[in-house]
């Protein structure tokens, strides 16, 4: 499964010079967790993430403590670039989704920017990934069944079940049936494995 067929388009993106109030708003009224950030020119300048907006926005209550509240050292943070990522970690649209998964794992970071060349065409997310996860049996088999119709509309007749996001394809014999059909079924967003079982002639 590739970046493409899990990824949320367009991206949702704020600009380096927005308010840090503004950036909050945009997160919070689109239910994401972070956003990308573009420059001037609409490029990607970094990524900003709900506890990059949280810093700094909040004074310590007196009431939680006998001792007095401290005055701020500093102002909070105004701009989005004062609180931004700008070392970002970006996939492009035929990245593997395992190879996004990776890294999300291994930089601890819940999306990633998703690139063709300069530009930001959509943001992949743990939420993203759970969503495909979380469909159905009988849309996962009904999306095998279209793109085995789709993609190969002259071959042998298949009987596609799906259960827990395993796919099963019975069909008679062919000589390349099962690589086809094993490809385009690991191509449904939502199916984690592939069985395949050989149905006897009458």
């Amino acid at each position: 499964m590739l970046v493409r067929e899990v990824m949320s388009s367009p991206a949702i993106t704020v600009r380096r010079t927005d308010p840090v109030r503004r950036a909050i708003r945009v997160l919070h009224d689109n239910d994401i967790t972070a956003a990308p950030v573009v420059d001037d020119a609409g490029r990607l300048a970094g990524v900003v993430s709900e506890l990059d907006l949280l810093r700094g926005e909040f004074e310590p209550d007196p009431r939680a403590t006998v001792q007095p509240a401290r005055s701020a050292q500093e102002p909070p943070p105004r701009r989005v670039m004062e609180v931004m990522t700008s070392d970002v970690v970006t996939v492009s649209e035929t990245t593997d989704v395992t190879t996004a998964i990776g890294l999300m794992v291994g930089k601890r970071i819940k999306s990633l920017p998703v690139l063709r060349g300069h530009e930001i065409v959509g943001v992949i997310s743990r939420r993203d990934l759970m969503a495909m996860l979380a469909r159905s049996d009988d849309d996962l088999r009904q999306a095998v069944a279209d793109a085995l119709h789709e993609q190969y509309p002259f071959g042998p007749s298949w009987d596609v079940t799906v259960h827990n996001g395993v796919a099963e394809l019975s069909g008679p014999p062919h000589k390349y049936a099962d690589h086809i059909a094993d490809v385009l079924a690991r191509t449904v967003p939502g199916i984690v494995r592939v069985r395949h079982h050989i149905r006897s002639s009458p």
